[in-house]
């Protein structure tokens, strides 16, 4: 499953600064609006009414006498001025006592049309909703577009003053006044709020990339910091500013670092000296040792001439002595790799006839199937590379079954040479810890099959050729071991060529 890609710190610092900016401006904003929308229109509503309630206490009283469309326009003409224009309209049956027969007003009955380029209220516009309050003796009042311009309809019945009561005159005036100039106040106030919006989310952004780049400059420190301490330069430490959060962890990294450079000086302090006392002890072993291979050489003639126990004692302590020389001799080749004197004595050389060589020099010759171009040239140090395969060819005869195959490949830059045998090959898990110094993969083995270092040795001479030796195993069996060499190899200490 691959997983989603996930925003960056800086991506994620702008974007929570963006919303809740932009949340913040616009509940503000939107709240600003909705009181300011409602108070100009409340005002506007406010104004209207009083001014039509002040227009119909100037037509009272009113006769009793059915109206004609005269009355009707006169009345629509009295309640009109320059913001609104009106219209009154007549229903017999509200005359009478009691509610219209069919439960809603009737249509209207009369329409005065104000002169000028005033536009013309079209009584079928008035809601029925509207109607029906008015028709039922209340003053009321709704908002409406119409022809796309936004009015405010007032209704109201006049009534007709008598003795001791009053009626209704079956007579509705309805006025509309235009609500064009507060609308376009509140498009202003809604074009503000978008303009304070988005001059709010661009102070977030700003404000945002301030705060990231605040937050970030040391964590990109500490990251730089983090990544030269992987690369081994321990003296790697931080500038501890201020006392925030950021400031603990940048103390807390240089604290860590400190340590963990003197615990890695110890380490290579100690690790120094067990190299430098290997390497002593083995100097200062090789004279004894020589003296004991001597002794151990007139063992071995004198031996046939003794008796068993004698004769078998002479062999086990030559045997011994040849197995002590060997580990001492590899712990010095060992000593100098970790000094680092290691160096290579380059020649060109037939690398098959370098391989027959090695094999002849041994007695493998017949027991190892070769394969072996010719004219295969490589610059290397011969004894290097000999050390290498006689290891390699060693252990395949010794802990592999046959054939034992070694097999020359060459490109233009490279040479590999493939020691392969057909056993069962090397488990899994001894697979990781084949060239680890002094390893064995059968802990059960005698001492006298190996120290545990020619593998590690063989390793560090293919490194020492800016090469390298890994190992497999092959699919139908057995355990293949490459060696891959550059042909033009240069010792990178300048030593002697």
């Amino acid at each position: 499953m691959t997983p989603r890609p996930s925003l960056g710190l800086r991506a994620r610092l702008l974007f929570a600064f963006a919303l809740l900016c932009v949340v913040t401006a616009a509940a503000v904003a939107g709240g600003i609006y909705v009181q300011a929308r409602n108070d100009i229109l409340q005002r506007a509503q406010d104004a209207a009414v009083q001014a039509m309630r002040s227009r119909l206490e100037a037509l009272f009283p009113l006769q009793s006498a059915t109206p004609g469309q005269a009355e009707l326009d006169e009345i629509a003409r009295t309640m009109t001025d320059g913001n609104s224009f009106a219209v009154a309209v007549y229903h017999e049956e509200h005359s009478r006592p009691g509610p219209p027969a069919d439960g809603s007003p009737g249509p209207p009955a009369g329409l005065w049309k104000p002169g000028g380029n005033a536009p013309i209220l079209d009584p079928w516009a008035i809601p029925k909703g509207l109607r029906r309050v008015v028709a039922g003796g209340d003053i009321a009042w709704q908002r409406v577009v119409w022809q796309g311009e936004p009015y405010l309809i007032i209704g109201a019945p006049l009534l007709i003053v008598e003795r001791d009561r009053t009626r209704m005159s079956g007579i509705e005036v309805y006025t509309a006044r235009s609500l064009l100039a507060e609308q376009r106040s509140i498009d202003g106030l809604a074009a503000l709020a978008w303009l304070t919006g988005g001059a709010a989310l661009a102070f977030a952004v700003v404000l945002a990339l301030l705060a990231a780049r605040g937050v970030l400059r040391p964590v990109r420190e500490l990251g730089r910091a983090a990544r030269l301490l992987g690369e081994g330069e321990l003296r790697t430490r931080i500038a501890v500013r201020g006392s925030d959060e950021l400031a603990d962890v940048a103390r807390t990294f240089n604290n860590t670092a400190a340590e963990l450079e003197r615990h890695v000086k110890q380490l290579r302090e100690m690790e120094a000296d067990a190299r430098r006392f290997v390497a002593d002890v083995s100097h200062e072993l090789r004279t004894p040792l020589a003296a004991l291979a001597a002794v151990a050489d007139v063992l071995d003639e004198e031996a046939a001439g003794l008796p068993e126990p004698a004769g078998k004692a002479a062999r086990l302590v030559s045997q011994e002595t040849l197995n002590l020389t060997g580990l001492v001799n590899d712990l010095i080749e060992i000593s100098r790799f970790d000094s680092g004197v290691a160096a290579l004595t380059l020649n060109e050389v037939d690398v098959a006839e370098l391989v027959r060589a090695t094999l002849r020099a041994r007695g493998w010759s017949e027991a190892v199937h070769t394969e072996l171009p010719p004219a295969v040239t490589a610059r290397l140090d011969p004894r290097r590379v000999d050390v290498i395969l006689a290891n390699l060819v060693g252990n395949a005869l010794r802990h592999g079954e046959p054939p034992v195959s070694v097999r020359l490949s060459a490109e233009p830059h490279w040479i590999a040479l493939e020691v392969r045998d057909h056993g069962p090959g090397l488990d899994e898990a001894v697979l990781p810890h084949v060239f680890d110094r002094f390893y064995k993969a059968n802990a059960a083995r005698a001492r006298s099959e190996g120290s545990g270092l020619g593998l590690a040795i063989a390793r560090e001479n293919a490194r020492l050729h800016q090469g390298d030796l890994t190992v497999t195993n092959a699919p139908d069996g057995g355990a293949t071991f490459t060696l891959r060499l550059p042909r033009r190899a240069h010792d990178p200490d300048g030593g002697p060529e």
